[in-house]
C-alpha cells in the first residue's frame, strides 16, 4: 500500500480517537430524516466497507492480483442515496458508486456483495456480473446494468429507460420495470460537461416540458475535480438550478443525514410527479483518480491533507457519536474488523481462475436466445391495416414502399416494436418510408424525437432495457457519427460485460450510401459504414432491392426479438424510389410484397447469426445467405447495395461481349456469408469485387482477404473496384469518385477477355 493510502487508512482511527472530527453542515437528527439508530449504523458500515475495498484493491494491484483501481473514496455518502430508492429502481451508475452498490445489496436477500466485488477486482471468471471481463459495478439481481464505456455515455440510455416506464404504462406493455419505477443515473461534475450528458439531460427536460412522464433522478456527484482539472466553483448549480423541465435539489454528500433526506425528496418527486430531478451532491475525492494517478502532481499537499480531514467517514462517525449511537471504541472496532474481513475474503478470491482462452472471453458477445412465440395477425386485421393501400397491394413496388409495408406488418405482429426518430411520424420521414404508420399505431409507437442522435440511440437502448424492441431511425448515415459510441460503447458491449444477463435488442434503420442525383454532398451521400464493421457481435444488413428488404427486415426483427441482437439496417437512399433497371418503364426494380411468414428464426439462420467469429454455414435457402443472379462461370461479381444495382446493369453489357456472369448480392455485411462467397467465387474463373465505399476501410478488403485465405482463385484472378478515397462532392462531380456501370464493364472485360485472348495465344 502506498504511503498516501496508508495515511488515509490510519488517519481515520487517529482522528476518531482524538475526537478531531469535522463540523456538520446542517444539524439534523436521525429521527428527523426517518433513520433509526440501527439503520444509521448500517449505512456507516456500508461506507467503511466501500473504503476498505478501495484501499485493498490497491494492495491487490501492487501484488499483481488486481488490474483496475478507480475507487469511491470520498463518495461513500451515496450509500444514503441507495437507501432512499427501491431495489428494483434501475440504476445506471458511474465508477465511484461502490457504496451505492453495497447498500443496495442489503435490500435484496442472498447477496454476497463484498465477495462479488473482490471477484471483479481480480478479474475472476466467477465474477457474477462480467465473468472476469472487466471490473464493473453491476448486478442483475440489484437492477444495476454494468457501466464500462466512455464518459457520460450511460446518460442517454438512462433517459430512454425512464421514458420507457411511462410508455409501457400507456401501451399496457408488461416490461422489465414496474410502472411506478424511478431511474437513477449517477455521474461526476466533470462528466456533466460532456456533450453526451448535456444531450441526455436536455432530452429528459424536453420531454418533461411537454408533460411526458420522465421519472429519473440525475445524481451529479460533485467532488470539484475531473482527474486533474478543477470544476469552477458554482458551475454545476449555475447550469442546472433553473433549467426548464428539471427540478434542482442539492445536498451535502459528506453528511449522511442530509444526503438521505434530500435523496428521499428526489425519489418522491420523480416517482409521484413523474418528472426529472437533478440531485447535486457535494462531496470530495480522496486519493488520486485511479491507482496509478499521482495526485500530488496537480494538487497541493495542504489541499490533499485538508480533504482527508474532511473525510465523509469522519462526518458519519461524528453523527454516531453526537447521537450516542456508537462509542469511539465501537466505531474503531467496526472499522478494523471490516478491514480484516475483506483481507480474508480477498485471500480466497485471488485463487479463483480467470478466463483461460479466446472462446471463454468471447462467449458472451452474442446474447442468449429467448423463447418467443409469433403473434399471428389475422388476414382480416391485415386487410384493415392495408386498407389505404389495397389498390396497390398486388402491384410491384419500389424499395421505400416495400420497407414501409414491412414495418406496418411487423408492428402489427409484434406489439412491443416501437419506432423513434426525427420526423418519422406525421411527415413519414424524409423519404416517406414511415408514412401512415403513426395513423395506424399512434404516437406512442411511432415517435418523433428531438434532433439529437445520441438521444435517439440511447433512448432505444433504454427502451430495450424495459422489454421493447425499438427500431430507431437515423436520418442519414453521416449523422450516426454524432452518436456512434451509443452503438460501439453501449449497445454492443452490454451482453459481453454482463455475461448475457443484460441485453438491448434493436434494429437501427439508417438511410445512407451514395448515388443520390443532384442532392447533398457528403452529409447526404455518405458512402462509408466502416464505423460498424469492427464492432463485435453487431449485425449489418443492406438490401439492394425491395424484395430482399422485406426478407432482411423481417429477419432483423426476429434476430432482435428472439436472439436479442443489435442490428444495423442500412438502406440505400438512391434506390428508395428506383423502379427501372435497364431502361425507363421496364419496372425491373419493383417487386411484389409477400405476406409475412409466421415462424421463428430457422436453425440455419440461427447458426449463421451466432457464429460471428467462426466460419459461417449459410446456404442459399435461408435469409442470411447471399443472393445470386445468374449462373455463369466466367466472372463472379461480389457486391451489395448500389453496387449490385450497377452490376446487374453491367451484366447485360457483359453478356453481349460473351462473358457469362453471376452477380452475388452480399445482403448481410456482418457477419459475411463466407461459405456462399467462397462457393460462388470458386465456381468462376474470375472474381470482381464491386464496392461503392472508399477503397481504404471498405468491406472489399475483408472479402479480398477471405478469398486469399480460403478460396483457390489465383491472386491475379481477383480484382476490386471501389470508390475513391474521397468525400462525396455535390452534384455531378460525385460520379467522378464512385464506381459506375461503365467502370464495371471496362474492368470485367479486361479481366475476362484479356485472359481469353492470352489463353488462345498460348494454345496456338
Amino acid at each position: 500500500m502506498s504511503d498516501r493510502n496508508q495515511c488515509l487508512k490510519e488517519n481515520f482511527i487517529h482522528f476518531v480517537k482524538q475526537l478531531n472530527l469535522p463540523s456538520l453542515s446542517c444539524q439534523l437528527t436521525p429521527k428527523e430524516v426517518g433513520l433509526t439508530p440501527s439503520a444509521l449504523v448500517d449505512l456507516f458500515e456500508t461506507q467503511v466497507t466501500s473504503r476498505h475495498l478501495d484501499l485493498h484493491s490497491r494492495v491487490m494491484q501492487k501484488q499483481g492480483q488486481s488490474f483496475y483501481t478507480i475507487g469511491s473514496s470520498g463518495h461513500e455518502g451515496n450509500a444514503a442515496i441507495a437507501k432512499a430508492f427501491r431495489a428494483n429502481d434501475m440504476a445506471f451508475l458511474h465508477y465511484r458508486s461502490g457504496a451505492f452498490t453495497l447498500q443496495r445489496s442489503k435490500q435484496v436477500d442472498g447477496q454476497t456483495a463484498i465477495y462479488d466485488m473482490l471477484l471483479s477486482f481480480a478479474a475472476a471468471k466467477d465474477d457474477p456480473i462480467s465473468g472476469g471481463r472487466h471490473k464493473v459495478l453491476g448486478s442483475k439481481a440489484l437492477s444495476i446494468p454494468p457501466q464500462t464505456s466512455t464518459i457520460a455515455s450511460h446518460l442517454p440510455k438512462a433517459m430512454g429507460a425512464a421514458f420507457s416506464i411511462g410508455l409501457a404504462k400507456r401501451l399496457g406493455h408488461q416490461g422489465e420495470m414496474p410502472n411506478d419505477s424511478v431511474i437513477i443515473c449517477s455521474f461526476g461534475d466533470a462528466s456533466s460537461n460532456h456533450s453526451t450528458a448535456q444531450g441526455a439531460i436536455n432530452s429528459a427536460a424536453w420531454a418533461a416540458f411537454q408533460s411526458l412522464p420522465m421519472p429519473i433522478v440525475f445524481v451529479c456527484e460533485d467532488n470539484g475535480i475531473g482527474i486533474s482539472t478543477s470544476t469552477p466553483h458554482g458551475w454545476i448549480e449555475a447550469n442546472y438550478k433553473n433549467k426548464a423541465g428539471l427540478t434542482y435539489l442539492t445536498c451535502d454528500g459528506l453528511n449522511l443525514l442530509d444526503t438521505y433526506r434530500v435523496s428521499q425528496q428526489a425519489a418522491n418527486l420523480a416517482r409521484e410527479k413523474q418528472q426529472p430531478v437533478f440531485l447535486h451532491v457535494k462531496l470530495i475525492r480522496l486519493l488520486g483518480h485511479a491507482g496509478s494517478d499521482a495526485e500530488f502532481v496537480y494538487r497541493k499537499q495542504a489541499t490533499i491533507e485538508a480533504n482527508e480531514q474532511n473525510d465523509p467517514l469522519l462526518h458519519s462517525a461524528k453523527i454516531l457519536l453526537d447521537n450516542h449511537i456508537l462509542t469511539v471504541e465501537e466505531i474503531i472496532e467496526l472499522y478494523e474488523n471490516m478491514a480484516e474481513r475483506i483481507e480474508k475474503i480477498a485471500e480466497e478470491v485471488v485463487k479463483k481462475p480467470r478466463l483461460q482462452n479466446a472462446n471463454e472471453v468471447m462467449e458472451s458477445i452474442v446474447p442468449p436466445s429467448i423463447e418467443s412465440l409469433p403473434n399471428l395477425v389475422s388476414e382480416t386485421k391485415r386487410q384493415a391495416l392495408f386498407q389505404h393501400e389495397k389498390h396497390n397491394l398486388t402491384k410491384p413496388q419500389h424499395l421505400a414502399k416495400l420497407i414501409n409495408w414491412t414495418l406496418l406488418d411487423l408492428m402489427a405482429q409484434h406489439e412491443n416494436v416501437v419506432l423513434l426518430g426525427e420526423d418519422i411520424a406525421k411527415k413519414g420521414g424524409v423519404y416517406n418510408v414511415t408514412t401512415k404508420l403513426v395513423e395506424r399505431f399512434g404516437k406512442n409507437r411511432v415517435m418523433n424525437t428531438l434532433l439529437d442522435e445520441q438521444s435517439i440511440l440511447g433512448g432505444a437502448i433504454g427502451l430495450a432495457h424495459n422489454g421493447f424492441v425499438p427500431i430507431p431511425e437515423i436520418q442519414f448515415l453521416a449523422y450516426v457519427h454524432n452518436a456512434e459510441d451509443q452503438i460501439r460503447g453501449e449497445a454492443a458491449t452490454l451482453s459481453f460485460f454482463s455475461k448475457g444477463q443484460y441485453t438491448n435488442p434493436m434494429v437501427i434503420r439508417i438511410a445512407g450510401l451514395a448515388y443520390q442525383r443532384g442532392f447533398g454532398g457528403h452529409f447526404h451521400n455518405d458512402n462509408s459504414f466502416a464505423v460498424f464493421r469492427d464492432i463485435p457481435g453487431l449485425i449489418i444488413a443492406c438490401p439492394s432491392n425491395g424484395a430482399d428488404a422485406v426478407k432482411l427486415l423481417r429477419t432483423s426483427v426476429k434476430l432482435a426479438k428472439e436472439q436479442q441482437r443489435v442490428v444495423v439496417f442500412l438502406e440505400p437512399i438512391a434506390l428508395y424510389m428506383t423502379k427501372d433497371l435497364h431502361q425507363e418503364g421496364d419496372g425491373l426494380w419493383t417487386f411484389e410484397y409477400p405476406a409475412p411468414a409466421q415462424q421463428s428464426v430457422d436453425a440455419a439462420t440461427h447458426d449463421l447469426a451466432t457464429n460471428i467469429s467462426k466460419e459461417n454455414n449459410a446456404s442459399e435457402e435461408n435469409d442470411l445467405a447471399v443472393a445470386v443472379h445468374g449462373d455463369g462461370t466466367d466472372l463472379c461479381i461480389l457486391t451489395y447495395g448500389n453496387g449490385y444495382y450497377l452490376s446487374r446493369q453491367a451484366e447485360k453489357e457483359l453478356v453481349k461481349k460473351g462473358i457469362e456472369c453471376r452477380v452475388v448480392d452480399l445482403r448481410w455485411l456482418a457477419p459475411l456469408d463466407e461459405r456462399g462467397i467462397i462457393g460462388h467465387a470458386q465456381a468462376c474463373k474470375k472474381v470482381l469485387i464491386v464496392d461503392e465505399c472508399r477503397k481504404t476501410g471498405s468491406i472489399s478488403e475483408a472479402i479480398l482477404a477471405l478469398l486469399c485465405e480460403k478460396a483457390t482463385n489465383d491472386a491475379h484472378a481477383v480484382q476490386r473496384l471501389c470508390a475513391q478515397d474521397s468525400f462525396i462532392p455535390l452534384g455531378s462531380a460525385a460520379y467522378h469518385v464512385l464506381p459506375s456501370k461503365e467502370d464495371i464493364v471496362k474492368i470485367a472485360s479486361e479481366m475476362c477477355l484479356t485472359s481469353t485472348k492470352a489463353n488462345a495465344k498460348a494454345k496456338a
